[in-house]
């Protein structure tokens, strides 16, 4: 079976008359058509069978009134349950009542989607999960997090202890692989300049004065990470300590993460923060929508957020409340070529990281967005509802060009309460109730704001 794909077991019902039974084989036939790049489905089966072990969901193509006569065989059901009974692959409103039944009378986990993106958010949600648990593996980087550069503010984060990397491998079923970023570094250093020239003329990015020098180092870093990932097999994200530890290395992984996506389907996090790369895997595995993670400065924070960023003041706007930027390493933050409307490779901010280090200028388009992340504990998630107003600039601070976020729903007080990191991040579109579709497949609780 395809891994990437959600099981699904089609159920009918025996009471089904020959018009019934040839409408659910053509319902059947409708929904492989449909969905046939999320979900394998299974030779259909009666209510009430043995469900195959390797099913990840049942999926009803058709609901009779019989079924309030199967009580005990839908209780039994220990997965969840699609319901896709329209020929145009969502739910008919004639089965709202029956759906509701399910949930409010059975405890049954039902998804009944009205639109065809959240039968498919539902369907890659349940795939994804089932790839988690099956060993899928994140590749971490660092040697000594905390100790090194800026320490008085990186040995706070939770990201780096053990019971955090516990908890992430125990509700999903990932392995968490440390490797020393010392050493892929090293073995950055011992690749040609040749070899890495080459890969860089079939590659190119936009540059702006970035010198050779510095082009070859960052392109030599993908290779060594890369080299590693195969080696291991099976990983699907990566991320480094990358300005805790940043005396370890001559450049920066930004140019390493844009490859290691566009070429070779890896998500990666920034700082190694592990609760923002298993969040930013479950968002992306599910929506397929842009994502990108950036330290979020909300305008309530005041100084202790400027300061930080070199600025004096916050854009003067109206309802400052409600607002916040979006900065990252001098930018807006990192995100690949593919998410964004600007994208260019520039000498490096941050006074922490190499000379020769670069960092991405990149703008995704304006408009609404979704901040969206797991809370340390695994088992809510935060939503909020915003805008990209503008982007910002302030020459020759850490806020080279940020972007200009808004609330949408006047929650900006609200915010403060329930921020969980400073780590944002953010899914282009308003995708709040594909949210919470993928939630109740994982079992989240969530806030929205």
């Amino acid at each position: 079976m395809d891994q990437a794909k959600a099981l699904l077991q089609p159920l009918y019902m025996r009471e089904a008359n020959e018009r019934e039974r040839q409408e659910f084989k053509d319902q059947v036939k409708n929904l492989e058509s449909m969905y046939e790049e999320e979900a394998v489905f299974l030779s259909p089966l009666e209510l009430g069978s043995m469900i195959p072990q390797e099913a990840d969901a049942v999926v009803f193509p058709q609901m009779l009134g019989a079924v309030f006569g199967y009580k005990e065989a839908l209780k039994e059901l220990r997965i969840p349950i699609l319901v896709l009974t329209s020929e145009f692959g969502t739910v008919e409103m004639w089965d709202w009542e029956i759906v509701s039944y399910l949930r409010e009378e059975l405890g049954c986990n039902v998804f009944s989607p009205y639109r065809v993106e959240m039968a498919k958010v539902v369907m890659r949600a349940i795939a994804a999960g089932r790839r988690m648990r099956g060993g899928l593996k994140f590749l971490m980087f660092q040697d000594d997090p905390g100790e090194g550069m800026q320490a008085y503010i990186f040995k706070r984060f939770y990201w780096w202890e053990t019971e955090c990397r516990e908890r992430i491998e125990q509700a999903f079923g990932v392995q968490i692989i440390f490797s020393s970023w010392k050493e892929v570094n090293d073995r950055a250093a011992q690749i040609s300049d040749e070899q890495a020239w080459k890969l860089w003329e079939e590659r190119k990015v936009p540059v702006q004065e970035v010198s050779k020098e510095s082009i070859l180092r960052a392109v030599k870093l993908y290779i060594a990470i890369k080299e590693e990932a195969d080696e291991l097999g099976d990983v699907c994200a990566v991320g480094s300590n990358c300005l805790n530890e940043s005396f370890l290395s001559r450049t920066t992984p930004c140019l390493a993460y844009d490859w290691l996506f566009e070429y070779d389907h890896i998500l990666w996090a920034c700082e190694g923060d592990l609760v923002t790369l298993i969040s930013k895997f479950i968002l992306y595995s599910a929506l397929k929508h842009p994502v990108m993670m950036t330290n979020i400065y909300p305008f309530l924070v005041g100084m202790a957020a400027l300061k930080h960023e070199k600025i004096m003041e916050f854009p003067d706007i109206e309802d400052p409340d409600n607002h916040a930027l979006g900065v990252h390493c001098g930018y807006f933050g990192f995100a690949p070529r593919c998410f964004c409307d600007q994208w260019v490779m520039k000498p490096k901010v941050l006074e922490i990281v190499n000379q020769d280090a670069i960092v991405i200028d990149c703008r995704m388009k304006t408009g609404d967005v979704t901040l969206a992340k797991l809370h340390p504990n695994m088992k809510v998630l935060t939503i909020i509802e915003a805008q990209i107003e503008d982007y910002v600039q302030y020459p020759g601070s850490d806020c080279r060009n940020g972007a200009l976020l808004k609330y949408k729903n006047n929650s900006g007080h609200k915010v403060m309460e329930k921020l969980s990191s400073h780590h944002a991040i953010i899914v282009q579109g308003n995708v709040t109730p594909e949210l919470l579709l993928l939630a109740g497949v994982y079992g989240f609780e969530t806030e929205v704001l």
